[in-house]
């Protein structure tokens, strides 16, 4: 009886699982169904699907929009951040989960807790010390500014993880003559595999598909505009293209729906190995 009981709970918790996957998917589908249709079929009915496919949508956006140059904006913005967000998040965490003392505490807490600070509340500030700072307009600038907004959750997710690694490595690395940056990148930042990959993945989803940063630092800028920003063009206050929208909208977060889908089993297992190991 209670194999049975078991069975179907697992049954109606898959079926539950299933309906929330579409209830999910649900507004990705409607966007891609709707970048396949003409203006006309799109104003008449979004729900529908299209009567015919209409694939010059793509061509259209691709030309409009000058598509390669914008993907290697995104790309610039999304590698930069990335390096940096690993890069000084990994080491600052190794270094406040080796160091025990009450000031590494007080300096660990500052360092996660931009997360609970929204960042309307923060935007406009940003803004002023971006143009203050000549970042602004320019690619780079905005792949640096995400250094300070993702390494908080990159330094919680490291710091979980680097305090599940026995000392006794550092203590024998150091015997054995390394030392600083060498002891760090030879012997520890490897073992941290599997949460940079986790971290990579959550901060490629975001940073290439994020819209209210970019558009606050470089939408002036056609050279700088990011793929979000482009399918944002299609939408005016006198009149919307909502099939060119819809269609931009698709070829800018493809890249990432790709990168997520090969590697999305990563992210659950790095994410429970930081908060367990520690």
């Amino acid at each position: 009886m209670t194999t049975n009981h078991n069975k179907a709970g697992k049954i109606i918790l898959e079926v539950i699982l299933v309906l929330l996957s579409l209830l999910f998917l649900y507004p990705l589908f409607l966007t891609i169904i709707n970048s396949l249709k003409s203006f006309g079929e799109v104003m008449t009915d979004v729900i529908a699907l299209p009567q015919k496919l209409t694939f010059s949508n793509y061509a259209y956006v691709w030309e409009f929009i000058n598509y390669p140059r914008l993907f290697l904006n995104n790309f610039i913005i999304t590698g930069v951040g990335l390096l940096g967000i690993v890069f000084i998040s990994s080491i600052a965490a190794y270094k406040l989960a080796r160091t025990k003392t009450r000031w590494s505490g007080v300096l660990y807490f500052l360092c996660i807790m931009p997360m609970l600070i929204p960042f309307q509340s923060i935007m406009l500030t940003v803004l002023q010390t971006a143009k203050n700072l000549n970042l602004s307009e320019s690619t780079w600038g905005l792949g640096l500014l995400y250094w300070g907004f993702g390494a908080p959750l990159a330094v919680f997710i490291y710091h979980g993880f680097v305090k599940g690694i026995p000392t006794e490595i550092d203590e024998s690395a150091t015997i054995d003559g390394a030392s600083g940056f060498r002891l760090f990148f030879s012997v520890i930042f490897p073992l941290l595999k599997s949460v940079t990959t986790t971290i990579v993945i959550i901060d490629v989803m975001w940073i290439w598909n994020d819209f209210l940063l970019p558009l606050l630092m470089v939408n002036g800028s056609p050279e700088t505009k990011t793929l979000t920003l482009a399918a944002y063009t299609f939408v005016g206050q006198y009149t919307s293209d909502w099939q060119y929208a819809m269609t931009a909208m698709v070829m800018a977060v493809l890249p990432s729906i790709v990168v997520f889908i090969f590697l999305q089993k990563y992210i659950v297992k790095g994410v429970v190995a930081g908060a367990v190991k520690g």
